[in-house]
C-alpha cells in the first residue's frame, strides 16, 4: 500500500492498494459497523456512491474502491471479469476486514457481487443490486460482433468519454471484450443465482439504458422473474422510477434502504 492518509477528524482511511500488476484507490471509512463494500457500475467511480453512503450515516464501515483503468486506480493487463472478482478479495484483505460484508453493486458491480457471494458462501453476508446482476444476455456471434463494432466506432471518442464515466482508460478493443464477456457471463448466470443461500435484495431500475432501448432492457429485468419464485432468498425491495443510469443518483434512498434491510437480517440470524 502506497500514499496512504487517515483524517484526523474520523477514521476514513483513503490509499492506493498494489494487486497483481496494477494499484487501486480505496477508501474505508472504518468502525465497527457492518463492512459494505460498494462495486461500480463498468466505468463508474467511488463518486457515484456518495449519496447511498450520507443517506446510510455512519452506523456502517462503508468501502469504497476505483476499479482496475477507473478513476484513480492505474491500468493493467488484465480486465477481465475474474480480476474484478480477484480484487474485492485484495480490497478485503488490505484492509483487514474480517467481519462478513455486504456487497453492493450497480450493473457490472452486482455481476461481480453475485460471482463473489457464489465462490464465498460462508464470507458473505448479503448482496444488494442497483439494477444489475440479471440472466439475459446476447451470445449469439452477429451481437457480439455488433458489440464489437459499436466500440470500435466510439475509439476516437474515448478520451472525451473518460471524464464522463463513460469510458475506462482502456483501448475500444478492450472494452469490447469487457462488454462481451459480460454478456456471456450474464446469460449463464441463472444457476448463480439459484443456488445463493445469503440474502439477494434488488432495486430495479425503469425504462432505457445508455446503448440499449428500453423493451430491450425491459427483457433483461423480467428475466428475474422466474428465479424469484425458484429462490427466496431472491427479492425486490423496489421498483423505482428512474432508469439505469440514474438510480444511484435519484433514488439513493431505496438503494440504501436495501442495505439497512440486508444488515437487519443478519443481525436476526446472529
Amino acid at each position: 500500500m502506497t500514499n496512504n492518509s487517515t483524517s484526523p477528524a474520523t477514521s476514513t482511511w483513503t490509499g492506493m492498494v498494489t494487486v497483481e500488476d496494477t494499484v487501486l484507490a480505496v477508501t474505508d471509512t472504518g468502525g465497527s459497523g457492518v463492512p459494505v463494500v460498494y462495486l461500480n457500475g463498468s466505468y463508474a467511480t467511488q463518486k457515484n456512491w456518495k449519496k447511498v453512503i450520507a443517506d446510510l450515516g455512519p452506523g456502517f464501515r462503508h468501502i469504497t474502491f476505483d476499479e482496475r483503468a477507473r478513476g484513480k486506480s492505474k491500468t493493467s493487463a488484465d480486465y477481465s471479469f475474474d480480476a474484478c472478482v480477484r480484487d474485492v478479495d485484495a480490497v478485503l484483505a488490505a484492509r483487514g476486514v474480517e467481519q462478513r460484508p455486504i456487497l453492493v453493486g450497480w450493473s457490472y458491480g452486482a455481476l461481480v457481487a453475485v460471482h463473489w457471494a457464489d465462490r464465498n458462501p460462508d464470507r458473505i453476508a448479503g448482496v444488494v443490486s442497483a439494477d444489475g446482476a440479471m440472466p439475459w444476455g446476447f451470445t449469439d456471434e452477429e451481437n457480439l460482433e455488433r458489440i464489437r463494432a459499436m466500440f470500435r466506432k466510439m475509439g476516437p471518442m474515448m478520451p472525451v468519454l473518460r471524464p464522463l464515466g463513460l469510458a475506462a482508460r482502456m483501448s475500444a478493443e478492450q472494452h469490447a471484450e469487457v462488454n462481451v464477456e459480460l454478456n456471456q457471463l450474464c446469460a449463464a448466470l441463472a444457476p448463480v443465482l439459484e443456488r445463493l443461500r445469503c440474502p439477494v435484495r434488488y432495486v430495479v431500475a425503469t425504462g432505457a439504458n445508455l446503448g440499449a432501448a428500453e423493451e430491450e432492457i425491459e427483457a433483461v429485468r423480467a428475466s428475474l422473474e422466474p428465479l424469484l419464485a425458484v429462490n427466496p432468498n431472491l427479492t425486490v425491495s423496489a421498483r423505482v422510477a428512474s432508469n439505469h443510469s440514474k438510480i444511484l443518483a435519484k433514488d439513493f434512498h431505496a438503494v440504501a434502504e436495501a442495505i439497512r434491510d440486508t444488515a437487519a437480517t443478519l443481525h436476526q440470524l446472529s
